[in-house]
């Protein structure tokens, strides 16, 4: 059984790794797929919006005794009363049953009168209600403004916090990628889109955005280590960045989701369609697609948006060419001399007692005390006081 708590340790020290930046090709082309499927399923098979949007009447019928071909007797129902159009029919909380239908102010009466009589409840139990486009198309447009003025703001705090462009364009970028994948996963399965939907949606962009930045405050640690010591990549840095934070991702998102998970098993099957299952479901979907965005959308973005900067650049040849020396003299002692024999260079800044620099910079060597590699020098023996 894997011990997921050493497991994380070694990502987090380096003894383990997962390539996560060389491989990015195949989370781009997984992505690129995903992608491909939500937006045909938003082109060709359209969204499913709820009434809020679309208007119409909503009936609730309480006290159903009887659900069986529930669906084709309200339909029935309905179009008797003179309703015409195609009927959305649902059970709430086991017994009461939600009839949605085209506006038809004048039938409502008719409509009440004939759904009370097809499942045998009092005419007084059959609810309705006239719901208008005008007040989901107020809600979508807000939500859209909205989303703009976040988009905007994100890309001015990121850019000054990190005071780098293109990690707001990273983050950014995974954002629209959990946004696309999470309508579109509601389009293929038809789930409806209500404006508590619409509130889930914006939800699942917050929270996509925190994990990236934390993945990101991450990378620019150890990026700015990395151009210090001049000891790895900057690719190579970006990568223990995401290694160092995947364990805490995953425990996240899973205590994330498992609360969601329980709310949406009572709405499917006790609560049934209502506000608390449509934003627990968007919740669930964006979160887990989040997740993976963060890991495997953004930082491999981010080193390929610098990997022409010239420090980049410079650090990737410097490394490609010292690497291997510097490994070696890491595990040579201070002062002395490399697996090679060769005496270690040591920086101005090392020379100067400056932590952590001067590995593998040039610059004159340390002297090397003659004393150094052949162990500590031999003491004569003095003759005990008796013998003096």
């Amino acid at each position: 059984m894997i011990n997921f708590a050493q497991f994380g340790n070694d990502l987090y020290t380096g003894r383990r790794s997962i390539d996560f930046v060389q491989r990015r090709r195949v989370w781009y082309t997984f992505s690129a797929v995903l992608l491909a499927i939500a937006l045909s399923g938003i082109l060709f098979k359209g969204l499913n919006f709820g009434i809020e949007f679309r208007g119409g009447m909503e009936f609730r019928v309480l006290g159903v005794t009887n659900t069986q071909n529930y669906e084709a007797r309200a339909q029935e129902a309905v179009n008797d009363a003179g309703i015409a159009g195609s009927v959305t029919t649902t059970i709430v909380g086991g017994n009461t049953l939600r009839v949605q239908t085209e506006t038809a102010q004048d039938r409502t009466d008719a409509a009440r009168t004939s759904l009370a009589e097809t499942f045998d409840v009092g005419r007084d139990t059959v609810s309705s209600t006239l719901i208008g486009p005008s007040w989901g198309a107020a809600v979508s447009e807000q939500a859209i403004r909205g989303l703009i003025v976040f988009l905007i703001l994100v890309t001015i705090v990121m850019a000054l916090y990190f005071r780098t462009w293109k990690m707001a364009v990273a983050g950014l970028a995974a954002l629209l990628h959990d946004l696309v994948v999470t309508v579109g996963i509601y389009s293929l399965f038809g789930f409806e889109i209500t404006p508590s939907s619409m509130i889930g949606f914006l939800t699942i962009l917050g929270y996509s955005l925190y994990d990236t930045v934390v993945v990101f405050d991450k990378v620019r640690e150890n990026t700015a280590e990395a151009f210090h010591t001049k000891r790895m990549t900057y690719a190579q840095a970006a990568n223990l960045a995401v290694n160092q934070t995947l364990v805490r991702s995953i425990n996240t998102t899973v205590v994330a989701l498992l609360p969601i998970a329980a709310i949406l098993f009572v709405g499917f099957t006790m609560l049934g369609p209502g506000t608390l299952l449509d934003l627990s479901l968007a919740l669930f979907i964006g979160i887990a697609v989040g997740a993976y965005s963060s890991i495997f959308i953004a930082t491999p973005l981010l080193v390929q948006l610098r990997h022409k900067e010239p420090a980049v650049m410079d650090l990737d040849r410097y490394v490609a060419r010292h690497g291997a020396k510097l490994s070696r003299r890491a595990e040579a002692p201070v002062g002395g001399a490399d697996l090679t024999g060769e005496p270690i260079a040591v920086g101005a800044a090392e020379r100067s007692g400056e932590p952590g620099a001067g590995a593998g910079a040039a610059g004159a060597t340390r002297p090397v005390h003659k004393y150094a590699q052949a162990g500590p020098r031999n003491q004569p023996r003095r003759a005990p006081k008796s013998k003096r």
